[in-house]
């Protein structure tokens, strides 16, 4: 990216991206400035990453090609209050705001000005983030491209109609929850069994760890990759017997419909 981004709102999520931006040279320190209400906090971006930060959203979108919105969701209309009519046709507005449509978006800005909503993940904050590309009316490829090269600075991109954003979310803006939810359990259960804690937490982190790194580079189906653990009558199959007698697949199902039904509501949709 050649131009300049305003990051307004520099919040975990933002700083994920800047110091993925900074890191892969997609961006230099000169190119961004990132804005925040509290004097504390722009001093802290500064020092650790060298950008220009400080409190007006407006003088920061000013020359900005593009302008990352990374507020919480209920401080968004207040924010946009105060610059969004100052943007023009000739900005990239992106949005990582959690549920907040482009078409709500774009009805608080100027006529023509494109904005793409983006998922993504928390861990964006160590390079492997999963994030989730939509446009709105008034975004173009060009635009989506943009986001794209954004937001693979910390991770891996994939495009898709906003119809869809909620769905996604419910997979991988929510999916590292429900993976560290299975991490607290069964680092709780190899306690129970007698393993220290220590033990048990590297047990588990590891073996996430490489059963992803699995998962992703075997080019198989995750039902081959299971049954290659499973010994008829073993041990893998006794544990699998439980999870299957206590419908696991069906609670997932409904666990992860109810999350893409919350983001709808989230959202107005």
């Amino acid at each position: 990216m050649d131009g300049r981004l305003a990051i307004i709102g520099i919040g975990r999520m933002g700083e994920a991206l800047l110091g993925g931006l900074l890191r892969t040279g997609a961006l230099t320190p000169a190119q961004v400035v990132c804005t925040d209400v509290r004097a504390e906090r722009c001093h802290e971006i500064e020092a650790a990453h060298g950008v220009a930060a400080h409190a007006d959203n407006r003088a920061a979108v000013a020359d900005a090609d593009v302008v990352l919105l990374a507020v919480k969701p209920q401080s968004l209309a207040t924010v946009l209050s105060g610059f969004g009519d100052s943007l023009h046709a000739g900005q990239t507005v992106i949005s990582i705001v959690a549920g907040i449509t482009t078409a709500w978006i774009e009805d608080q800005l100027p006529d023509g000005v494109p904005v793409v909503r983006v998922m993504p993940n928390t861990p964006a904050l160590v390079d492997e983030g999963m994030s989730i590309v939509a446009g709105g009316r008034n975004a173009d490829g060009g635009d989506l491209a943009l986001a794209e090269e954004l937001l693979s600075a910390v991770g891996q991109v994939v495009r898709l109609p906003e119809d869809q954003v909620d769905a996604a979310t419910a997979i991988s803006g929510s999916g590292p929850a429900y993976l560290f939810l299975l991490a607290e359990s069964l680092m709780e259960a190899g306690v129970h069994l007698g393993l220290s804690r220590e033990v048990a937490t590297r047990l588990v982190e590891q073996t996430l760890l490489g059963s992803a790194t699995l998962l992703r580079d075997a080019e198989e189906h995750p039902a081959l990759l299971r049954e290659a653990v499973t010994s008829p009558g073993g041990v893998t199959a006794a544990a699998l017997a439980r999870f299957e007698s206590a419908a696991l697949r069906a609670v997932v199902l409904e666990a992860v419909a109810a999350a893409r039904d919350r983001a709808g509501e989230l959202g107005g949709g």
